[in-house]
């Protein structure tokens, strides 16, 4: 059996997506039982030139939405990068999870060869369908799920490798 580009993405976003809310979540309620206010979650980072935790969630949530509208061809929704609370991540988590369970797998599937281009940094790079969903799109997405989840337990939340597995 084969998997499609559909199965690839979009499950694996909803799946990874929910993982970033639960471990949000555990952030939250530590943050209340240690009487710790919660910005200062919100705020770190593990080195000083890496993103905070609030924007570690904006970029998940962008590489989902991005990643499906661009394999299906269409406009990119965007979002105001205005997030200063867990209830604000936990929306635009929601929003994303609204937004990609619109997709159906003819919008995805059959686009491995189709050109997508994206310019990060202002540099632009072209791949085929299946190499940007393989070779950046989801290696992204995981890269800042793990940032978010690392962040966290580096700070003390009580998170472990089956909240960042999901189960």
């Amino acid at each position: 059996m084969s998997l499609s580009m559909y199965q690839a993405s979009v499950p694996a976003f909803q799946k990874m997506l929910g993982n970033v809310k639960v471990i949000l979540k555990k952030a939250e309620d530590h943050a209340a039982l240690k009487k710790i206010d919660p910005s200062v979650f919100l705020r770190a980072r593990l080195a000083p030139d890496m993103f905070d935790l609030t924007r570690q969630v904006q970029i998940t949530a962008d590489i989902a939405k991005g990643a499906c509208a661009r394999m299906a061809g269409i406009e990119i929704p965007t979002y105001e990068d205005n997030e200063t609370t867990f209830a604000e991540l936990y929306a635009r988590i929601d929003k994303t999870l609204d937004y990609i369970a619109t997709f159906t797998p003819p919008q995805i599937d059959g686009k491995e060869t189709t050109d997508i281009t994206i310019t990060p940094g202002g540099k632009a790079f072209t791949f085929k369908g299946d190499e940007y969903l393989v070779n950046w799109a989801m290696p992204n997405f995981y890269f800042h799920v793990m940032a978010s989840y690392a962040i966290l337990r580096h700070h003390g939340v009580d998170v472990g490798k089956m909240d960042y597995l999901g189960y």
